[in-house]
């Protein structure tokens, strides 16, 4: 039972996890120099937990879904309008903090840019600093820099460092009926990830699931044009 709890081996070589330090150890601390400037220190040295946070996606794990443009930008902001008007409303005390970010988390899957930092942005936002309370609603002014200013770094480093960013759709491979033999399976998945040595937010074994399930459901449709056109 404890086996289950040991974390699976990383699909990335080290030459890969020192360019993703190098690129969030930069991208962090540009983010922060920029908002400083325009607003403060003390501002923006409020904002560095969810700005980390964030860095580890872009620069990491670029490939997901959390760490596209529009879901930090769009996390970024459902989380500071949310936590200005639960503070506005109720106060600023834990519980209010708590609720701002379970609301922010339900706007965010509603408007499809879930960004897991985010949620700690809400919370900052209602138990902010001073100087941070004082900007009241301006406060969204140094969320959304320090935010922008993180995924143009992204866009930069990434890019320069040849990794595309943000992900670009891909052609659908064409569909081809295989032996049992010739199936994939999590260790055709795990080395076909590491040939890529890229991050990516899913395990080979996720992979080989969905890979299954979407065997069973094509024969399912397959037997059932099979049984329509007889009919």
């Amino acid at each position: 039972m404890l086996a289950h709890w040991l974390p699976a081996a990383i699909n990335t070589r080290p030459s890969e996890w020192s360019r993703a330090a190098i690129g969030m150890a930069m991208g962090t601390m540009f983010s922060v120099w920029v908002c400083g400037q325009v607003f403060g220190l003390d501002v923006a040295l409020h904002l560095m937990g969810p700005l980390g946070a964030s860095a580890v996606l872009l620069f990491a794990v670029s490939s997901g879904a959390l760490a596209q443009p529009w879901s930090i930008l769009g996390g970024y902001l459902c989380a500071g309008v949310i936590s200005l008007l639960v503070a506005h409303v109720l106060g600023r005390t834990l519980g209010s903090a708590c609720l701002a970010a379970g609301m922010a988390l339900i706007l965010m899957c509603w408007l499809r840019c879930l960004h897991p930092p985010a949620g700690a942005l809400a919370l900052l936002l209602v138990l902010a600093d001073p100087a941070t309370i004082a900007m009241d609603w301006k406060a969204l002014g140094p969320v959304m820099l320090s935010g922008s200013t993180m995924l143009l770094s992204a866009l930069a480093y990434n890019n320069l460092t040849r990794i595309r960013y943000p992900k670009r759709p891909t052609e659908p491979a064409p569909l081809m009926p295989a032996a049992d033999s010739l199936a994939i399976t999590a260790e055709d998945l795990r080395r076909a990830l590491a040939d890529m040595e890229a991050f990516y937010d899913v395990t080979p074994e996720d992979l080989e699931q969905l890979i299954h399930a979407s065997e069973l459901h094509a024969k399912r449709r397959s037997i059932g044009e099979v049984l329509s056109s007889g009919v």
